[in-house]
């Protein structure tokens, strides 16, 4: 039985190849899902999905500083709001444009992140912990503050947004293609500063910040960047929730989300990125089949969750790759 240190820890590379398939694979499953939805409930089918994939992004840009950085963020919610509020609050004046809204997005969460970041990664451990999360929760409030958006009712968007002037992303498959090619980009990108200087030294950071700093390194202006970077991807898939549900809601960015997120990470694999995306995958899928037999189906779902962490060192995938060993 794995302690619970090394439960904590990610899990060790794979091989190289092994590294390329697995995430090959995962995403030339999502691409032809599609195609065998339409043998069943289409519809349904494409809306999980596509919502597996938002916070699939969600998770993807918050193991990035987890996973990689050791930045336990309970506030991580809160960019997903500020995305989804953006384009809540421009469509709400007219400007449908998704070619301005995700900028937007984007650019008011890397804002948040960076005044937001500066503040809170002056501490460390649990003081890190609960100033992210007192960060979230201000913002949780001052949504629901929000009366000419809709306050503690949330905002109902007129539909989704435009592509250059088109109702292009109003088909579920459009949309649907259209999460994918972004989850695709945002892993890509993570995946790629991952395996850069940049992700060597937040991992080293991670290991031994004092040790980093000993030889030239400046951890706070790496964690800030990559916390600045994870904060505008999450933006993203706030954005992309909101067109999906076309609703927008403070309760987006509530603790207990930030709490799902740092569950998804967990269930998937510490720092394994495509790790994140299967585990946002697999909580909704679970979340799904479970609130069909009961509604305190989370009393169920905690025990799995707990088993996971205990008997499968680095999640799902590290649970996949102890089988592939034996």
């Amino acid at each position: 039985m794995a302690t619970s240190a090394e439960a904590e820890t990610p899990a060790p590379s794979p091989p190289a190849p092994r590294r390329v398939v697995l995430p090959a694979l995962l995403f030339a499953a999502l691409a032809l899902a599609p195609v065998a939805a339409r043998f069943g409930a289409e519809g349904f089918i494409l809306s999980l999905l596509s919502r597996a994939m938002i916070f699939g992004i969600a998770a993807l840009s918050l193991d990035l500083i987890l996973g990689y950085g050791a930045l336990v963020s309970f506030g991580h919610a809160a960019f997903l709001g500020i995305g989804a509020y953006a384009v809540g609050i421009l469509a709400s004046h007219g400007m449908e444009e998704i070619a301005l809204q995700v900028p937007a997005a984007i650019a008011a969460s890397a804002l948040f992140a960076v005044v937001t970041g500066a503040i809170s990664l002056r501490t460390k451990g649990v003081y890190f912990i609960m100033i992210t999360l007192a960060f979230g929760q201000m913002l949780f409030f001052l949504a629901t503050s929000l009366a000419a958006y809709g306050g503690d009712d949330g905002l109902t968007l007129p539909g989704r947004s435009l592509l250059f002037g088109t109702r292009a992303l109003a088909g579920n498959a459009s949309f649907y293609y259209a999460i994918l090619l972004c989850l695709l980009v945002a892993y890509l990108l993570c995946r790629s500063i991952a395996a850069s200087r940049f992700g060597r030294v937040l991992r080293g950071t991670r290991e031994n910040a004092t040790r980093m700093e000993a030889i030239g390194f400046s951890p706070y202006r790496f964690q800030l960047a990559a916390y600045v970077i994870a904060g505008s991807l999450c933006g993203l898939a706030g954005a992309l929730l909101a067109n999906q549900s076309e609703f927008v809601s403070p309760a987006y960015m509530t603790w207990q989300r930030s709490g799902e997120l740092i569950v998804m990470v967990v269930l998937g694999g510490l720092g394994t990125l495509h790790g994140a995306i299967i585990g946002a995958a697999t909580f909704l899928l679970v979340e799904e089949a479970l609130s069909g037999l009961t509604e305190h189906w989370k009393m169920i779902f905690g025990p799995l969750l707990i088993l996971v962490v205990l008997f499968a060192r680095g999640g799902i995938l590290g649970l996949l790759r102890g089988n592939a060993r034996g």
